[in-house]
């Protein structure tokens, strides 16, 4: 790819030699194919064929058809020149019932996807489980049910046998915030319960499923690096009065540190503790759990999109069962500079989290797993997109990044969210996060400028200064 720019002269804002640039995607966004090769159906196949759930009737039965596609994407990834790519691994697709007998036309395809990346320079940065839950797993209790974080491990057992030889980095979950509190409690994700008593249930039941999956990965991969991805949110008060003060920081306990504390200190913060109990009954909690979900990791995968803004209830919520602590704080309207998500661009925010993940958790390195923003790109009559929006966010949120890595945070690499226009789960085709844009009427994919853009910051392992 060539520079966008012909100011060469420019002074760099370079990384550390090694820092990793990559984009990633999940394969329930992009794979399509859900049919094919004996593939089986997860809760976001029954989510998006319910009527009224996902903007317009979209659904992903075909998405961007990476499945079939992929190497055509793998050869868009050299040409920019990306050193690392983070794609998920559909459960369904390796087990369709999420337990007992394994698909091997499933792994084939990552076998052939893992190898194309290789062969390309590319290293892969697979995750486990970004959001797929087979449906048989759901039906039988899903996250709530704590069978199914030994499943869980189970089939992280199954991918380290398949292509552990050839991996040297493996996620276990992707956001599982997402998972339980939009889908067990908030009803918006997949399988779109309201109780939240079910998400606490599976908030835990994720986590206990990665420290279980942890230890079967090491077994079975001694020398990879693992880790987990958490989308993390500064929260802030609206004003200083005590009570949006209390209320933010209950937000952040339900948000962050619910996941982050017994991930990384083995127990659960005191407040979120003291907030739950009264409200449900947390006998699900087994008395080696805490052990196991907080089995030392690797790495720390770090996604984040935007601030959150968060004012004390003047009232009580009507219903507690939306998810636990809504009762007590009640989320902003974000206004100012906004993506087409309506998430305010706050690249400063990104930079306070991660000083604060050095500070408070200094003990696992930390990787920008995710971080792009939605907006609304246009193909030019030339047939080129130029998305200079996007270009300004990604640039600014790197700038943000390297003053975290100046003030000595270990801060090991950046994925762009997303390499590729996708289905953007409950909002469907209409929000485009992709530096490639993706016709999905006839699958064309067309780099956008800011894909152009990105590939000079690799080739030149930074940003031009002074922009």
């Amino acid at each position: 790819m060539t520079a966008v720019s012909g100011e060469q002269t420019r002074r760099r804002l370079r990384f550390p030699d090694g820092f990793v640039w990559g984009a990633a995607t999940s394969a329930y966004q992009i794979e399509g194919a859900v049919d094919a090769g004996g593939r089986g159906r997860s809760i976001w196949d029954v989510y998006a064929h319910t009527p009224g759930r996902i903007v317009n009737g979209d659904h992903a039965d075909v998405a961007a058809d990476h499945f079939h596609r992929f190497r055509e994407d793998v050869a868009l990834m050299r040409e920019f020149g990306l050193s690392a790519y983070r794609f998920s691994i559909a459960w369904p697709r390796v087990q369709p019932g999420g337990r007992g007998p394994v698909n091997e036309q499933g792994l084939d395809f990552y076998r052939r996807l893992v190898d194309a990346l290789l062969e390309a320079g590319v290293e892969p940065y697979p995750t486990l489980f970004h959001w797929d839950l087979p449906q048989e797993l759901q039906d039988a209790g899903g996250w709530p049910a704590r069978d199914t974080a030994f499943r869980f491990a189970d089939y992280a057992a199954i991918v380290a046998g398949a292509l552990g030889d050839r991996l040297g980095h493996m996620m276990t979950l992707n956001e599982p915030w997402c998972s339980a509190f939009l889908g067990y409690g908030l009803g918006r994700h997949a399988p779109g319960i309201h109780d939240g008593r079910q998400a606490v249930a599976a908030a835990h039941h994720l986590m206990l499923g990665h420290g279980l999956a942890v230890r079967r990965l090491r077994e079975a991969m001694p020398r990879a690096e693992l880790g987990i991805v958490l989308n993390l949110e500064p929260h802030y008060p609206v004003s200083p009065d005590p009570a949006d003060v209390a209320a933010a920081r209950l937000s952040d306990g339900m948000q962050n540190r619910i996941f982050l504390d017994p991930l990384l200190r083995g127990r659960y913060p005191d407040d979120v503790v003291t907030h739950l109990s009264g409200r449900i009954d947390l006998r699900f909690l087994g008395d080696d759990d805490l052990d196991l979900i907080s089995t030392p990791i690797d790495v720390l995968g770090v996604n984040y999109y935007r601030p959150a803004t968060v004012a004390a209830r003047q009232a009580p919520a009507a219903d507690w069962s939306v998810w636990p602590g809504d009762e007590r704080h009640e989320p902003v309207p974000a206004t100012g500079d906004l993506t087409s998500m309506g998430w305010l661009v706050a690249p400063e925010a990104l930079e306070e989290l991660l000083l604060r993940l050095g500070s408070e958790y200094p003990e696992v390195p930390l990787v920008v797993t995710e971080n792009g923003a939605a907006f609304d790109d246009l193909v030019g009559a030339d047939g080129s997109v130029r998305d200079d929006d996007r270009i300004r966010f990604l640039e600014r949120h790197l700038r943000a990044v390297h003053r975290v890595l100046d003030a000595g945070v270990d801060v090991r690499g950046y994925f762009v969210w997303s390499l590729l226009d996708n289905f953007e789960w409950s909002e469907g085709y209409a929000k485009r996060f992709g530096l490639v844009h993706v016709d999905f009427a006839t699958l064309q994919r067309t780099p956008k400028l800011s894909a152009r853009w990105y590939a000079d910051v690799i080739s030149g392992n930074g940003i031009l200064d002074g922009e």
